[in-house]
């Protein structure tokens, strides 16, 4: 370390053979002090001691990503923020042991971005604090922190610049929070929500979602069941909004039409919709012809139909997932193939009626597909799965770009295609 004296990224993650001592070389002699991205993920051996060696020679740190550590405490983070004033960007997911210690520790620096994932121990009071100290903050992640309440919403309800905030398995967070964050100073400025089984979130929050928050782009309401289609319809007037996730709820047809009058989504994943049927997917593709991702997954009453609505109004489709929708057979692929000619990602999994036809199609349709999944597809042979899987081989390495190794996986009945260049695997 002490031959890079201008070494700024740095990344030890799950380097599991240094110790707190080697960590010392980063601070003496004319050391790494021009450091400003530190990676120590994983690296579960070092000890408070590791973190004083790191602020004592690299005060300049701005970036700290410390993921998949659950010895982490909030002694090391207060031994690296003494002198580490100068951190804007924290990361620790999976670490269960923080607190609210820690974003005492972290009041001094300039944070502009905190995620923190999985964890019980920190509370509102964390909130508070972000709310007195960090007036410049954009990125909250703070998914399934149990502790997390409306009352914590509200106190960093006059912060003005968050673009980002993800609550995601945060079950205590509901409409009374909800409602009073979007109505304060970055309800305007917001650009991603992540509500994910928030499930005390009604249609009124999703309400005032779409009458406060002009820039939003991207919400996900997954696994809402509160959630209904007298929200989903006030979402229709957004026209910033292009990626929504609403998988799980309780929306049918009538909401499903309502969200694609704006025209502008290109992401939508709609999985364990009940009650969603053909005729909503159809109104949808009508209304919507950007779209590039499309989950449906596990919606039972989807038949070919919905697939010949996708492929007729939407030419962009990257993304296609039905697994688990019984009804679907090889007509619908026949669709895919011959109009979606940009199909990268498709997964049929538990497409019980599909055939060995389903494979000919692609063949001669997907030629930009790189992953194919289909598990449990028990009317597809063993014999078209390897004539297929030949015939990619072959393909790919008559191609006069480097070729690409093609693998496939047992995962159940049947398998996962997935096209990878050979240098990934070197």
């Amino acid at each position: 370390m002490q031959s890079f004296p201008n070494l700024q990224y740095l990344s030890l993650a799950h380097c599991r053979k240094f110790t707190d001592k080697g960590l010392q070389y980063l601070g003496s002699g004319r050391g790494c002090h021009k450091l400003i991205y530190l990676d120590l993920s994983g690296c579960i051996q070092i000890s408070v001691d590791g973190f004083r060696n790191i602020a004592n020679g690299c005060s300049r740190i701005q970036d700290l990503l410390i993921n998949d550590m659950p010895t982490l405490t909030d002694r090391c983070i207060q031994a690296l923020a003494e002198k580490c004033q100068q951190i804007m960007s924290v990361v620790f997911l999976d670490s269960p042991h923080l607190s609210d210690t820690t974003f005492r520790a972290l009041a001094e620096c300039k944070l502009v971005k905190v995620s923190i994932e999985g964890n019980n121990r920190i509370t509102d009071v964390s909130f508070k604090l972000m709310s007195k100290c960090c007036p410049y903050i954009r990125h909250i992640h703070m998914a399934d922190c149990q502790k997390i309440t409306d009352a914590g919403l509200k106190m960093i309800a006059p912060l003005k610049y968050i673009l980002v905030l993800n609550l995601a398995d945060c079950i205590r967070i509901g409409d009374g929070g909800i409602k009073p964050f979007v109505e304060g100073s970055s309800g305007a400025m917001l650009r991603e929500l992540n509500l994910t089984n928030c499930v005390r979130v009604t249609d009124a929050s999703v309400t005032e979602i779409a009458q406060r928050c002009h820039n939003l782009t991207y919400l996900n309401l997954r696994y809402c069941e509160n959630v209904t289609d007298a929200g989903i319809e006030a979402l229709g007037n957004m026209s910033s909004l292009i990626s929504i996730d609403i998988s799980g709820t309780s929306i049918s047809d009538m909401g499903l039409r309502a969200l694609g009058c704006s025209g502008k989504i290109k992401e939508l994943s709609i999985s364990e919709c009940q009650n969603i049927s053909d005729a909503g997917i159809q109104k949808f593709c009508q209304d919507t012809k950007h779209l590039e991702y499309c989950h449906v997954s596990y919606c039972p009453q989807l038949t070919d139909e919905t697939v010949k609505a996708l492929a007729l109004h939407c030419h962009k489709l990257t993304s296609v997932n039905i697994a688990g929708c019984p009804k679907m057979t090889d007509l619908c692929i026949e669709y895919l193939a011959a109009a979606c000619c940009y199909l990268h990602f498709l997964d049929v999994s538990g497409c019980i009626r599909l055939t060995d036809k389903a494979l000919k199609y692609l063949w001669k349709g997907c030629k930009q597909l790189q992953i194919l999944k289909m598990l449990y597809c028990r009317n597809i042979t063993k014999q078209a799965v390897l004539k297929y899987t030949a015939k990619l081989e072959k393909q790919e390495h008559n191609d006069a770009d480097p070729p690409p190794w093609l693998g496939y996986d047992r995962n159940g009945k049947h398998l996962t295609f997935t096209k990878k260049p050979k240098s990934e695997l070197e």
